[in-house]
């Protein structure tokens, strides 16, 4: 048994404690947060505020092959885990998403499809058939295997297995909610308090809060969350305008999040009335329907980004490092950890979610 001490309690962060406290290792989390729940005020675990797309062949367009494969790794530990954690209560559905583009944009979007191989062109009654809900009209292309999960759900989910009632036993971690880490080397955090907690293992997961360690930056992201019953949508879908890559994703039969895969700003203030407008709009104009919708949440967050947007692991003695998961970090963190966790002869996560090996070509940048 090792003792480990995790530095945030992001996704990365709740993901390592728990495959950690799985393998019989001595956790304590620590994290700024007042505690382990969505606050959605720009502030707390990113994760928070992402719209759960789990798009390997769409990030193919500015990830590259690398991230189609971790993504696709991630897929299968996601229905893994899902499954261990609590499948009533986490979304997660794999039938595929959807690009599309109105007639007037399809010049740009033929551009970026170049760089999405897999993309399957639909005719009008295929798409129709798929999701009767699109206004008709669109060009559409299937991305078949793609999926989403449910973040709030699931970042819930992780923190209640790690938090047995106080009438049950089971296996905990130890939180340090309001703890700041301020820096970290192998084997020791020092504290904001100015504590320093010494342990076997060291895992950095702190995003933006490695800065200026790390060349990290914030990348802003958008999102609204819609309430619509019955608002029809199946699979999560990209509208490939010339300005916005807005999304649209549904978690559940009622409730929809619209939102901009990025914003090169480092501005964590409420969403602007010009962004909560085309968002909006752009939704709208291929669900109709959302003109009956109310708006539940306007959020915004920054996710950290190193300079070539890819993540960075890192693996020495005494310390591990995971960030700059920008705005892929659903898609790519449990492919990650698994990685971080097993070069350091941790645990093994496949083995923790009962899914096979990973194969040798998922390797680190």
């Amino acid at each position: 048994m090792a003792r480990i001490v995790i530095a945030g309690a992001g996704l990365a962060g709740r993901l390592c404690a728990w495959a950690l406290v799985r393998s019989g290792h001595a956790v304590t989390v620590c994290d700024p947060s007042p505690d382990a729940q969505p606050h959605f005020d720009g502030t707390g675990a990113a994760a928070f505020a992402a719209a759960g797309m789990l798009s390997p062949l769409a990030e193919q367009e500015q990830g590259g092959a690398r991230v189609a494969a971790w993504g696709w790794r991630s897929l299968t530990l996601w229905a893994g885990l899902v499954q261990a954690l609590r499948p009533a209560e986490v979304p997660f559905r794999r039938d595929g998403s959807l690009l599309l583009a109105h007639r007037s944009d399809l010049g740009a979007a033929q551009r970026i499809l170049a760089l999405i191989p897999g993309a399957q062109a639909l005719d009008s009654n295929a798409l129709h058939s798929l999701e009767p809900a699109l206004v008709p009209g669109l060009h559409g292309w299937l991305l078949p295997g793609e999926g989403l999960i449910g973040p709030v759900a699931a970042m819930h989910a992780l923190a209640q297995a790690l938090t047995p009632a106080p009438t049950q036993s089971g296996i905990s971690v130890d939180w340090r909610w309001g703890c700041p880490v301020l820096s970290v080397s192998p084997g020791q955090a020092r504290l904001a308090s100015g504590e320093w907690l010494r342990a076997d293992w060291v895992i950095d997961t702190r995003g933006l809060g490695t800065a200026p360690d790390l060349p990290v930056r914030g990348v802003r992201g958008e999102i609204v969350t819609l309430s619509l019953p019955g608002h029809g949508l199946r699979r999560p879908v990209r509208l490939l305008h010339p300005r916005h890559r807005v999304y649209l994703v549904p978690r559940t039969d009622e409730e929809l999040a619209v939102g901009a895969s990025e914003i090169e700003s480092g501005d964590r203030s409420p969403v602007s009335l010009r962004s909560a407008v085309e968002l909006m709009a752009a939704a709208h104009s291929i669900v109709p329907a959302l003109a009956e919708a109310r708006i539940l949440r306007l959020d915004r967050h920054l996710r950290p980004a190193l300079p070539d947007n890819l993540p960075m692991t890192h693996h020495e003695p005494g310390l591990l490092r995971l960030n700059g998961l920008y705005r892929h970090g659903w898609l790519l963190a449990p492919a990650l950890v698994e990685q971080l966790l097993a070069a350091a002869g941790l645990a093994q996560l496949h083995a923790l979610v009962n899914v096979r090996p990973p194969s040798l070509s998922l390797s680190a940048p």
